[in-house]
């Protein structure tokens, strides 16, 4: 339990370091803090450039409160709990396959590093991205994850911040169901990571920007604005009570798995979810919510 607890405490002086060094050292691309500030501020400027809706404000309903949550969930999230976290719990689950003679390496059945540079990154971006689809369709699936979905799909008006807004128990769902999938195919380093983090990021903030693009015939391989919306849309076809177009990056597991559904234009498509006029609207009582969770109701 020692070793735990000081893995844990470690956890945190080790995090603040390395944010004081990505707020004031420049010189390295793989910048997350002011890679995703740049990425924002591109992505903002094409919504201000091509405007889908036009009629929407520039600083849009709930702009700033998205743009909390995009810089507490990157970063102070990771401050708060999440580093440290994901170190014990990552420490346990090692020591408990050693009991049985095991290691997270046990499971690695492709070593990144012995293949070309190329073929390891998109090894590593489709397994990831298979895997989170999958995730986002349990968050939809389950009452008790929905619940903490909730917080994202309260957004009423898409813009690029809006990409970010999510329950802090999200990326703690993504990160252990990813866990074991990236252990399969180890070896990726610190640079890896980031290209695919960078233009997962990219994507992402697209998918959810004021504009009104499909990629034409890429809308099959990558998600995007158009497609998006629809996952998003209030009012679910009754035949998927459980949502469509769950997409993170791609969208081909939609097409290839039938849950994709652009019926027609959704430019102005009320979005969010049943009753959700009744749901917080700060970030305290969003973050409290699922603790007070009431069942969906059933459509016939």
């Amino acid at each position: 339990m020692e070793k735990y607890l000081d893995i844990f405490t470690k956890s945190y002086s080790s995090y603040w370091n390395y944010l004081k060094y990505e707020l004031i050292d420049l010189n390295h691309w793989d910048n997350y803090f002011y890679g995703l500030i740049l990425i924002s501020v591109l992505v903002w400027i094409l919504e201000i450039a091509f405007p889908w809706r036009k009629e929407q404000a520039l600083f849009r309903k709930d702009f700033w409160l998205d743009t909390f949550y995009m810089f507490f969930n990157f970063f102070l999230l990771n401050l708060i709990i999440l580093i440290a976290l994901s170190n014990t719990v990552s420490e346990a689950f090692n020591d408990v396959l050693g009991l049985v003679g095991l290691s997270v390496s046990s499971f690695q059945l492709v070593d990144i590093k012995a293949l070309p540079k190329w073929l390891g990154l998109f090894i590593l971006f489709i397994v990831s991205d298979f895997v989170q689809w999958n995730t986002h369709r349990l968050l939809h699936r389950f009452e008790w994850l929905w619940n903490f979905h909730k917080v994202h799909h309260s957004i009423k008006e898409m813009g690029f911040a809006g990409h970010l807004r999510y329950h802090w128990m999200e990326p703690i769902v993504y990160k252990s169901l990813l866990y074991i999938p990236l252990a399969v195919i180890g070896g990726f380093d610190a640079q890896d990571v980031a290209i695919v983090y960078f233009f997962n990021i990219t994507i992402g903030h697209l998918n959810h920007a004021n504009l009104g693009w499909d990629y034409g015939i890429l809308k099959y391989i990558f998600n995007n604005p158009k497609m998006h919306i629809w996952h998003h849309v209030k009012e679910l076809p009754k035949c998927e009570r459980f949502g469509v177009n769950f997409g993170i990056t791609l969208s081909i597991w939609d097409y290839l798995f039938k849950t994709d559904y652009i019926p027609r234009d959704g430019r102005d498509i009320e979005l969010g979810f049943e009753d959700d006029e009744n749901f917080p609207k700060d970030f305290l009582s969003q973050s409290a919510y699922p603790a007070f969770q009431r069942k969906r109701k059933k459509t016939l």
